[in-house]
């Protein structure tokens, strides 16, 4: 595994075209520079590709985020460093690894066996160790370590999900995308017990939040 200056001019690049589409956020966009992209995804891409702003499939039904939409959810969260984070869907790790450069507490959790074993093991390799990583049903949450400041949902909900609500601290964030086809991106805000607020902000597309587990 290696990340050379190569790599790190294409992350530079990669910013660059996030900034020009409008995100100003510096502190993000500089850890989007540090996390090697590259070493998150298959082989099989080329340079250019991973580092254009796009998704990319990673197998099993599932993708790689676009960069620009990593960054968009992450600002929403309004992170401060220590914050204890919940991300529903852990995929590749790649946002994981971005709330952790942030300075987050990451409890991420991912329901399909295969790509939990795979990314356990990559975010190993690259240093990300101290990113909790469980391997489970995201609709039920990860109760048992919470309340959380900051909950993070990588997949399309139908609507807000009322058990991980419950495992968010009052006066902390959820950010969602919500539909069955093109999501809302809903920002929640736990206002108390029996009341939220939510934003809408901008239409995304992503993979469905789906029930239960898959086991390899």
């Amino acid at each position: 595994m290696t990340d050379n200056i190569q790599h790190k001019q294409h992350r530079a690049g990669l910013v660059e075209s996030i900034r020009q589409k409008g995100f100003t956020n510096d502190i993000i966009l500089k850890a989007i520079e540090r996390v090697p992209r590259h070493l998150f995804v298959d082989e099989d891409y080329n340079l250019k590709e991973i580092y254009t702003d796009q998704p990319l499939d990673i197998g099993l039904g599932q993708t790689i985020s676009q960069p620009y939409t990593v960054a968009f959810q992450t600002s929403l969260l309004e992170l401060n460093r220590g914050d204890k984070v919940l991300e529903i869907g852990t995929g590749s790790g790649y946002q994981s690894a971005v709330l952790f450069e942030l300075g987050a507490n990451v409890f991420s959790i991912e329901r399909q066996q295969a790509l939990f074993n795979k990314t356990k093991e990559k975010l190993a390799s690259l240093g990300y160790n101290a990113i909790k990583l469980f391997y489970g049903d995201g609709h039920e949450g990860l109760p048992a370590n919470g309340p959380y400041d900051k909950i993070l949902i990588t997949a399309a909900a139908p609507e807000i999900p009322g058990k991980l609500l419950k495992q968010l601290k009052t006066g902390g964030i959820m950010v969602v995308p919500v539909n069955k086809t093109i999501q809302q991106m809903i920002k929640v805000t736990k206002i108390s017990d029996t009341e939220i607020e939510t934003e809408a902000c901008g239409h995304f597309n992503f993979v469905p939040m789906l029930p239960g587990i898959v086991m390899e």
